[in-house]
């Protein structure tokens, strides 16, 4: 077993204190958006071997693939991490984004290969071949938006806006008008895209219909019966003004996740993270199509290709409990599943629900991580990689403690 150290990137997003107080360390002073944890080679941890040479966490796994990755990961995924763990902490709105499936990541990849753009061009889609399924487990009252919306709910909300507007004395935009009436359309997949794409492409008229409502919004108009949705529309204006992703967030599911709720997003889900602190696990991947709400690249036809136009449900994973007292959230991916880990002081040892590689990264008090080969001791904010071969690990609360501890493991969901 490896402790690791772990990359911090200080996107302009990023909370400047939320990271810090949870791993119990001195705030840096600018945005801590993300820590990786992992070994994707864009911002690979670092492992600590036990004579205290450092190395980088891909270098390490490349060293001996059939040690750390253990043979079904090989198989499933070839000699690479197959996953990617992150504390994430939104204080602005992340980008509208959306990732490709696996097909489209690999030929997207070779096909930017194939066209010489650069591997760290600010244009390139594609940064790697695999896809990119998440789930994100929320730490602190977590808002996004998720997934597509019924074309009547939100057609509902466009009828308000045409109506306050009217009753302003305000001239109704073009645009909400034809907006209102591509999500009348009877086939749901055409009437999203439709409305979608309008917003998308309309450039200044949608920009211009955007200060308007919000100039009437902010007057006093009346947000009931879409105070929840509007009232997010006027938030993420605040952050990005006359952004097409504003009046796109009214095609969107609202999440309002409680800490301990958790959620995953498929490829060709549209989504934003809004605000919030949660541990977010990912197919490692750096792979995003973004549709607006950022600064960055956005390529609209691309865009387009991958988003799957359709409504569908919140996708939650509820918690699954095991006879060994294991808290696991297993997604539909193989590539990871998540393990919470909480112990009294004097509680009996939890195991490490463990098929091939794993991570765990201590959030609250103090762990004993115990194989039959090592062991390794982890405070609060420390992590470790764990190899395959050192299974089975079991882990359990620090003798003498006096803190509950919470830890969260990370390992491919081969098992499930």
């Amino acid at each position: 077993m490896y402790q690791i150290e772990n990359v911090l990137r200080p996107y302009a997003w990023g909370s400047t204190t939320a990271i810090a107080e949870l791993l119990g360390r001195q705030a840096s002073g600018g945005p801590e958006a993300e820590m990786w944890i992992g070994a994707h080679p864009d911002s690979p941890s670092t492992a600590i071997h036990p004579n205290g040479v450092t190395q980088p966490l891909d270098a390490l796994i490349a060293s001996d693939p059939q040690r750390n990755l253990g043979s079904e990961s090989l198989a499933e995924f070839g000699p690479r991490l197959p996953f990617l763990t992150k504390l994430l902490a939104a204080e602005q709105p992340l980008s509208l984004q959306v990732h490709p499936s696996l097909e489209q990541a690999r030929e997207g990849f070779a096909r930017e290969n194939a066209a010489g753009v650069a591997p760290d061009a600010a244009d390139r889609n594609y940064r790697d071949d695999n896809h990119k399924p998440e789930m994100i487990f929320a730490l602190t009252p977590f808002k996004a938006l998720c997934g597509f919306r019924s074309p009547a709910d939100s057609r509902g909300i466009f009828e308000h806006l045409a109506h306050v507007l009217d009753s302003a004395a305000v001239d109704i935009p073009q645009v909400i008008t034809d907006v209102v009436s591509d999500l009348g359309q009877a086939e749901p997949a055409t009437a999203l895209k439709a409305a979608f794409s309008r917003l998308i492409e309309g450039g200044s008229a949608v920009s211009d219909a955007i200060d308007e409502v919000v100039a009437v919004l902010a007057a006093g108009a009346p947000l009931e019966p879409h105070r929840q949705a509007l009232t997010a529309m006027l938030d993420i204006n605040q952050a990005f003004p006359g952004d097409p992703g504003v009046l796109i967030s009214l095609l969107l599911n609202h999440l309002s996740l409680e800490p301990g709720e958790v959620v995953y997003l498929p490829a060709g889900n549209v989504h934003a993270y809004l605000h919030g602190l949660g541990v977010e696990v990912m197919a490692s991947s750096d792979n995003v199509l973004r549709g607006g709400l950022t600064p960055k690249h956005v390529d609209v036809p691309e865009l387009l290709k991958t988003v799957r136009f359709e409504a569908l449900g919140v996708p939650s994973v509820e918690a699954s409990g095991t006879e060994f007292g294991q808290e696991l959230y297993r997604p539909p991916f193989k590539e990871f599943q998540l393990q919470r880990i909480e112990l009294a002081p004097d509680a009996a040892p939890v195991p490490l629900a463990q098929t091939g590689p794993a991570v765990v990264v201590v959030v609250s008090g103090s762990v004993l991580l115990d194989s039959p080969k090592s062991d390794l001791q982890l405070g609060r904010g420390a992590a470790a990689f764990i190899p395959d071969i050192e299974a089975p690990v079991n882990v359990h609360p620090v003798q003498g403690a006096t803190e509950t501890a919470i830890a969260f493991a990370v390992t491919t969901g081969l098992g499930n």
